[in-house]
């Protein structure tokens, strides 16, 4: 089936229906959000075998990791239509009390949704982070409208999820323009919905190039929308020296498994790993070299991806500073990931700016320090990350309190001996973190928080009970939790 571009009148058609529908899916109630969710869930459960067969084809992932991928999917659109309903993330707050002057007070603060929202799938997740994926599902517990515009690298799974949710719209009998789907491979699709009056945000999950291209459109226009991009991630790894004395086999086991899991296509790989040179690294750097020769090379996700990982592969094997530790000794043609580990001093690594670029696929770097003072100077120059992982003792973490005062700044999530590969859909979650990893910090694209990107605030001061919504009013309908007159309660 061909898969054509959507036209400037399709796209502009596409548009205003959302713009409309809009209209009408904003004053849904949040247990109606929810139900869409649940009904989402249980078209796309039906539609499980297709599914998986389609993304089979189309993007060369085992069939046991498609069944899982799309089992979180299905979890997503419970979690976050659950989070709706309850009202938690609305943050309702009333103030009631007189002010320092002993005048009256009636303030009442809550959230509303932005308007149509364009959700641009990603690639390395056909599910989770698509059409179906997380984005959508948060905008639209949030009461936005979605547009969808399909990965050209797997149109067809697109294409069948999209279907199971517009069933599920019209069984909710909902207008059709609350979720829409598009096509487009070249960039003008995308420079159309974002540059578009009507769209009020963007969803995206990719390269820091398509991602920051998509922020740059979003800021010309003449009313600039938030762009929320989730754009990977080195994801650095300090393999702390009282730690790696103790733990180097096991921790050579776990971080091989981990830079390779999915054959390296998940944005939280740990793609940099930094240690002191001491006996124990040679250790730790002998057994994973062990593990990553007998890595099997897989075939990458499409033609794209694959001659990306060869070219940013070769340019850093080529730096003349660069070694290599080891990799995989099995035969690979140029769409499968050779598993590769890299090795670079660390005054070397912080003198190639190339050498901090993410190489999507199955490759990490280890980054060899001298002292404390080079271990501080590779910390502090490291761009934004999703993720930094401490691998750390708690001797360690009184020596090295340093790399957390300095990391953390960098981050979004802070992991103490543990991989980064896996994230938790929950509340406590934060998936984001500083530019370049996303665009905005103060949000994350996974758990009930991901809901606060679709909304903003709004306060209706000195208005009557029967005007105010649900959330609002004084007898709580909802039975929610909000903060009133400073204190948290139903």
């Amino acid at each position: 089936m061909s898969y054509t571009d959507a036209s400037p009148l399709v796209l502009e058609q596409t548009v205003e229906k959302a713009h409309h529908a809009f209209a009408v899916y904003k004053n849904c109630s949040l247990q109606q959000r929810y139900a869409l969710l649940r009904s989402i869930a249980e078209e796309l459960k039906k539609d499980e075998d297709i599914l998986v067969a389609a993304a089979m084809r189309e993007t060369h992932l085992p069939e046991a990791r498609l069944r899982n991928e799309l089992g979180r999917t299905l979890f997503q659109l419970e979690s976050y239509g659950a989070a709706a309903a309850s009202g938690r993330w609305l943050d309702a707050t009333i103030e009631t009390r007189p002010n320092a002057s002993g005048a009256a007070v009636n303030l009442r603060k809550t959230l509303i949704p932005l308007g149509p929202v364009v959700v641009f799938g990603a690639s390395n997740f056909p599910f989770a982070y698509s059409t179906a994926g997380g984005d959508t599902a948060s905008a639209l517990a949030a009461g936005c409208t979605v547009i969808v515009k399909a990965h050209p690298a797997h149109a067809e799974t697109s294409t069948i999820a999209a279907a199971a949710l517009a069933r599920a719209v019209k069984a909710q009998q909902l207008p059709d323009g609350v979720f829409s789907h598009v096509y487009g491979a070249s960039f003008s699709v995308g420079e159309y919905l974002v540059k578009h009056p009507r769209v009020k945000a963007v969803g995206f999950t990719g390269s820091l190039r398509g991602g920051k291209q998509l922020f740059d459109w979003a800021q010309q226009r003449q009313e600039p929308i938030p762009v929320f991009a989730e754009m990977g991630s080195l994801n650095p790894v300090f393999l702390l020296p009282d730690q790696l004395q103790q733990q180097a086999l096991s921790l050579a086991e776990q971080l091989a498994a981990s830079f390779t899991l999915g054959a390296g296509q998940f944005c939280t790989k740990p793609g940099l790993l930094i240690a002191l040179q001491s006996e124990a690294l040679s250790i730790f750097e002998k057994k994973l070299a062990e593990h990553v020769q007998k890595m099997i090379p897989v075939p990458l996700l499409h033609t794209g991806i694959a001659t990306a990982f060869l070219q940013h592969r070769q340019q850093a094997l080529q730096t003349s500073s660069v070694s290599v530790l080891a990799e995989s000794d099995q035969d690979s043609t140029p769409q499968q990931g050779r598993p590769t580990v890299a090795m670079v001093t660390a005054s070397d690594w912080l003198h190639q700016a190339h050498l901090h670029q993410e190489v999507f696929g199955p490759y990490t770097i280890l980054i060899t320090c001298k002292d404390q003072d080079e271990i501080a100077k590779v910390a502090n120059a490291l761009d934004g990350q999703l993720t930094t992982t401490l691998m750390a003792t708690e001797k360690d973490l009184h020596d090295y309190r340093f790399v957390i005062d300095l990391v953390k700044e960098k981050c979004g999530r802070l992991i103490l001996n543990g991989v980064p590969t896996g994230v938790e859909v929950c509340k406590a979650t934060q998936h984001g973190g500083p530019f370049p990893a996303s665009t905005d910090a103060r949000f994350g694209a996974v758990g009930e928080d991901a809901l606060k990107r679709f909304s903003r605030p709004i306060c209706y001061q000195n208005w009557p009970q029967g005007w105010l919504p649900a959330e609002l009013q004084d007898d709580n309908p909802l039975q929610i939790f909000r903060t009133v007159n400073g204190q948290l309660t139903r």
